[in-house]
């Protein structure tokens, strides 16, 4: 898809700096970057995150319905986990830096940090990365639907789902406090390790 931008103009953006489009920022450690169309305007069908995490921090598991996602680490290690709509099967790579993970458009995924200071480059084939982040789906889902959909206690839902923080990016959220059986023993199953 071309922009038509007008490479004449003195109002085309041939530069910018990232360091100055905070996405998400959760701390000094743990925050995502985000450039687009928005953001420099002479580019075409390709924008990015930059993202950084802490160990045992996640990118909150989401899908774009606009775009492929390739995943490059920079530094550090991290496990892109991609549920592949064919299969039905959670697929996970670790990645260390120099290596990319690929997720196709519209696939449910997330990222796990497995070393402090991790960078990530996430580049995507489209000029805005739109998304649909799961902490979104949790609580703007009406919780009478979910309860009926799923034949749950409609009481029981909002109050699982009750500290779910809307537009969560990266979590676990800074006051979370988890008790002794969840991460990271308990908190994925074993086919994570």
């Amino acid at each position: 898809m071309k922009n038509n931008v007008d490479y004449t103009s003195t109002q085309t953006q041939f530069k910018f700096d990232l360091n100055n489009s905070p996405l998400f920022i959760k701390n000094q450690h743990n925050y995502i970057n985000i450039l687009g169309i928005k953001q420099l305007n002479s580019l075409e069908n390709v924008s990015l995150l930059d993202i950084f995490l802490s160990k045992n921090n996640v990118v909150e598991h989401h899908y774009h319905q606009n775009a492929a996602e390739l995943v490059y680490c920079i530094s550090g290690t991290a496990t892109v986990s991609i549920l592949n709509p064919y299969t039905k099967q959670i697929q996970n790579y670790n990645i260390t830096p120099g290596q990319v993970a690929n997720v196709p458009q519209g696939w449910w995924h997330y990222e796990v940090a497995l070393a402090d200071k991790t960078h990530l480059l996430a580049i995507f084939d489209a000029p805005t990365p739109d998304v649909i982040l799961g902490s979104d789906i949790l609580k703007f889902t009406p919780p009478n639907i979910m309860a009926h959909t799923y034949c749950l206690d409609e009481t029981q839902w909002k109050q699982t789902t009750a500290s779910v923080k809307p537009s969560t990016y990266i979590g676990p959220y800074e006051e979370c406090e988890r008790t002794a059986c969840s991460y990271p023993g308990s908190y994925y199953p074993t086919w994570y390790y």
